[in-house]
């Protein structure tokens, strides 16, 4: 059955590749951009709004819903990570589309109130289903009212997220022996230079990095986002890519626990029970457990490379025969919400 999908979310990133993939799936997407301000004065009103629980809409996005409602109407209003989306936008929404399921679905730690807002609150008992990748909110949703909750793993994208060839230009820009994507955090920073110490050479690629002191020959920090093919060419051309967990967001896996095998790269993670459930530990991928454990386990690999290679295509592997793809995931989400009507 072809459902009638009103996705309301940024216009780039995984929320684009989850939108494409109900398109893949069959279904007609109606893509309601919500996009972050833009501009110096929107930015700074951004902010002042989010500090007391009410961020602005600069793209206008909340009237845009109705009118698509009111137009040609919807079977699911689909809402990622809406923190801007107000409760009269889904009451409203409820009136013009009645039968509409309402999904919210968010990738971060929905608790932390860096990812919360006044609006989002108040419309959690609105929402038929709140899905989410961190297993913990599961309860603690239900809890501030969430009629539904549905835990899912994270995902990667099949056009994004796959074995890229590497010519000689890509590998004197992304080559490292060890690598890191992501943002600063003190942790994670503390723990890649005692990698650094140890002998190893380590890239980092993210954003804040220049909020860190911390200068090593070995470790080359790049501070600059990597998006489209860059990602996949940076995980291709790196050895041993880290997958350090944002402890701020109680996290148990990310994005890239699954984008980097689904890319082919060997994945060194933090071990949780997630992870482990996920991928089989040293032979889908390895996980650490301290800071010495997480140098012994990168110098192993990199002394020996056709047992990295073998696990780095086991991991990939797994992504594939267990259905790890945004696609995947989302089917299950669709067919919870069929049962639930049913």
């Amino acid at each position: 059955m072809t459902l009638r999908i009103v996705y309301v979310g940024v216009a780039a990133g995984t929320c684009r590749h989850r939108a494409e993939a109900l398109e893949a799936l069959g279904h007609r997407v109606r893509h309601v951009v919500a996009e972050p301000p833009r501009g110096m004065l929107a930015r700074v009103l951004h902010r002042l709004g989010a500090r007391v629980g009410r961020p602005p809409d600069f793209s206008g996005a909340n009237r845009e819903v109705l009118r698509c409602l009111a137009g040609d109407g919807a079977d699911v209003l689909w809402v990622d990570k809406g923190l801007t989306l107000r409760p009269r936008t889904l009451r409203a929404a409820r009136r013009l589309a009645p039968r509409a399921r309402l999904v919210s679905y968010s990738p971060d730690d929905q608790l932390n109130p860096t990812n919360q807002s006044a609006w989002y609150l108040g419309a959690i008992p609105l929402y038929d289903l709140h899905v989410t990748t961190k297993s913990y909110n599961v309860a603690e949703l239900r809890a501030l009212g969430a009629r539904d909750v549905l835990f899912v793993d994270n995902a990667f994208d099949p056009r994004a997220h796959r074995p890229v060839a590497l010519d000689a230009a890509d590998r004197a820009r992304y080559a490292a022996e060890a690598g890191f994507i992501g943002g600063y955090e003190p942790d994670r920073a503390e723990q890649m230079r005692r990698l650094a110490e140890s002998g190893v050479e380590v890239k980092i690629w993210g954003y804040d990095w220049d909020r860190w002191p911390v200068r090593h020959v070995r470790l080359k920090i790049q501070n600059q986002l990597l998006e489209g093919d860059d990602y996949a060419k940076a995980i291709a051309a790196t050895r041993v890519n880290l997958g350090f967990l944002r402890k701020v967001n109680r996290d148990l896996q990310t994005t890239r626990s699954i984008e980097i095998p689904a890319c082919g790269g060997f994945l060194l993670a933090e071990r949780t029970d997630e992870h482990r459930r996920l991928f089989a530990e040293g032979r889908e991928a390895e996980f650490f457990g301290s800071v010495e454990e997480l140098i012994v386990k990168s110098r192993h690999y990199l002394a020996h490379e056709p047992e990295r290679e073998r696990v780095a295509e086991a991991g990939r592997r797994r992504c594939l025969a267990d259905g790890y793809s945004n696609a995947d995931r989302l089917a299950r989400v669709l067919e919870h919400l069929a049962r639930r009507r049913g």
